[in-house]
């Protein structure tokens, strides 16, 4: 096990101008979860596989424990990387796949024996170690892949979008199998996905790329009430926070009709920019469902009825454009309103977020 470092790790591809990793600085600690997600070109997978020694680090330095690496090859670095593609040999058993690392590190047979025997334990495989892979699920080839980098007992576990192979409910049982096999090994991992929540269920921390550069890195609680920025906020959290312009009048941000109170320091930040507006962000569970002349208006264009709970989505009315921005709410299991008609929402005081109109970072 070890602590990773990346510090100010640059990828830059060949006949772009444009870093596709850009000073990335994070630091990893022993035995952590750290999950890279975001969108797809974001950056992510580079930046694993230049822990990994797959792909080239332009500038900056990566550390895994007090070695620097950033030069060093893939087979010198210590660590194990399970790919999407699971990347098994069809001719070989559970347990030849698995051992077959060790078989080239040299590895005694009784030592190899015994760590696929562990790995199959720990994963619930010690009746399939004989079959091939085409004898296998998607969920239990995963399994095997898992093993494959559990019996090298390496420094570091390296996962690239691991589960995105799989059936939902299959990613779901298997997602929770992972982060459980992590913490009981111990053994530091960094895990990319572009499911945020995947990302959210999983990681101890999670970093947020957009376009090379990180965005955040907190804890999924931390992200998700205390987002740094618009994008952050639009990207945690499901279904999305709803984020939209609104003039600022008297001190208060104006959805139509209605207005939010903003506290004093984002009204000093709004008038140090010279702007008469604020992105307001509030998460569809952070809205009730109100009589005529409590909150705003909104004209429903679709219910989705799940049981439990129930979300609704709309578009703002009196903002004075067509047909309004739009807007989900989940209203729980609340008699909802039909399409067409007009309901009235209200944001709980103190649960608004409140972001720069030209930059997008968090006020206050």
């Amino acid at each position: 096990m070890a602590t990773i470092s990346y510090e100010q790790a640059t990828r830059i591809y060949p006949g772009t101008g444009i870093p596709a990793v850009d000073g990335l600085d994070i630091d990893i600690d022993d035995g952590e979860f750290l999950v890279l997600v975001g969108p797809s070109g974001c950056g992510k997978s580079t930046s694993l596989r230049m822990l990994a020694g797959l792909e080239d680090v332009d500038e900056g330095t990566i550390r895994i424990g007090d070695r620097d690496v950033t030069e060093l090859a893939p087979g010198k670095r210590d660590v194990a990387m399970v790919f999407q593609s699971y990347a098994l040999y069809p001719h070989m058993s559970v347990a030849q796949n698995m051992g077959f690392a060790l078989e080239m590190a040299k590895v005694s047979k009784d030592e190899r024996v015994r760590r696929v025997r562990e790995a199959a334990r720990i994963l619930d495989l010690e009746s399939y170690l004989d079959r091939k892979p085409k004898a296998l699920s998607g969920g239990q080839r995963q399994r095997v892949a898992m093993g494959r980098a559990i019996v090298r007992e390496p420094q570091a576990f390296l996962m690239d979008e691991p589960l995105s192979n799989l059936d939902a409910k299959l990613r779901v049982s298997t997602r929770s199998q992972i982060a459980e096999l992590q913490r009981r090994l111990g053994v530091t991992t960094v895990y990319v996905t572009h499911d945020q929540v995947e990302a959210m269920t999983m990681g101890d921390r999670v970093a947020v790329l957009k376009d090379g550069v990180l965005q955040q890195c907190d804890t999924p609680l931390g992200l998700y009430r205390h987002p740094a920025n618009a994008f952050v906020a639009g990207f945690i959290g499901s279904p999305a926070m709803n984020i939209r312009e609104f003039p600022v009048t008297h001190g208060q941000a104006r959805i139509g009709e209605f207005a939010i109170p903003l506290p004093r320091g984002v009204l000093d930040q709004i008038a140090a920019e010279d702007t008469n507006s604020v992105l307001l962000g509030f998460r569809p569970e952070s809205i009730d469902l109100v009589g005529t002349g409590e909150g705003f208006p909104v004209t429903v264009r679709l219910v989705e009825e799940l049981g439990a709970d129930t979300y609704l989505y709309g578009s703002i009315d009196g903002t004075g454009e067509i047909d309004g921005p739009d807007i989900v709410a989940r209203i729980g299991q609340a008699v909802p309103p039909r399409i067409g008609d007009t309901a009235h929402l209200r944001v709980r005081p103190g649960q608004e977020h409140a972001f720069s109109p030209t930059t997008g970072a968090r006020l206050v």
